[in-house]
């Protein structure tokens, strides 16, 4: 038997059996172990990918590339940064937010009005990812927080406070940037929006992957944001939530004004009286 079995292992195809063997269990080890990447469902639909390919060269291509390697003039000039890798998350969070495509070269791309329709952002998204492995669309179990807890508001509160206050101001209403940047509010903005963004970091934000902060994580800090609507002025009034420079602003346009007014009426009236003395 031990000869028999010997004999096969030196068969001229054995070497091919093994290698076929071997390559089958390291795939199979890779799709269940691999990270989390674009939407697969969006990959395989080479339809939705031809569409979105469509709709990137006449709206995109001009800043991005006709293959999205991005585009840098001779001196330097980063006209639009490369696509490739940035995932699917990305492509939904700029264009579903309005900020691409851009109006307008500038400092940084605000928040208007969309110019592509939902399908339409699908197929932009899918022919991203299609380019490169990249963060995937959430789902809306990661950023629903309709029915978030106390505990949960807590823990994200704690996050946002010692994160993200520098920038989007202890209220979430946002703050100036240096080079005439600036962090944009977050009042208003839809859950996926708000998930997305820190996922993939658009602009100056900083990246928060879920290696550093967990989706669930990420869920709490929505959770948190989203009361800051509908927060309390327990102060009085608000001034904005522009912290001292609201305050600043509303103390030496009024405070100090209204002191410099009465200075002037005092003295008005002091000289009134020294022309009526006999």
């Amino acid at each position: 038997m031990v000869r028999k079995l010997s004999t096969r292992r030196r068969h001229p195809l054995a070497g091919f059996v093994v290698l076929l063997f071997a390559l089958v269990v390291a795939g199979g080890l890779y799709s269940a172990f691999r990270p989390a990447v674009a939407d697969e469902s969006g990959k395989s639909d080479a339809q939705l990918i031809a569409e979105g390919r469509q709709l990137y060269e006449v709206g995109c291509a001009s800043c991005h590339g006709l293959n999205a390697e991005g585009i840098i003039t001779e001196r330097g000039k980063n006209i639009g940064p490369p696509l490739i890798g940035v995932g699917a998350a990305a492509v939904d969070f700029q264009v579903s937010t309005g900020r691409m495509p851009m109006a307008r070269p500038d400092t940084q791309a605000p928040d208007k009005p969309r110019t592509y329709d939902e399908g339409e952002v699908d197929k932009l998204a899918a022919y991203i990812a299609s380019l490169g492995p990249g963060p995937a669309i959430p789902d809306p179990e990661y950023y629903d927080v309709s029915e978030a807890t106390d505990e949960q508001i807590a823990r994200g509160g704690e996050f946002f406070r010692t994160n993200c206050t520098a920038c989007h101001n202890f209220a979430g209403v946002g703050g100036a940037l240096p080079e005439g940047r600036y962090a944009p509010s977050l009042h208003g903005v839809e859950p996926i929006h708000i998930y997305e963004a820190m996922l993939t970091g658009p602009q100056q934000m900083p990246v928060f992957s879920d290696e550093v902060l967990t989706p669930l994580q990420k869920r709490d800090v929505i959770a948190y944001i989203k009361t800051l609507e509908d927060q309390t002025a327990y102060g009085g009034l608000e001034l904005g939530s522009r912290g001292p420079v609201g305050e600043g602003l509303w103390g030496w346009t009024f405070g100090i004004g209204a002191l410099v007014l009465a200075a002037v009426w005092i003295a008005n009236n002091g000289v009134r009286a020294e022309r009526k003395k006999p």
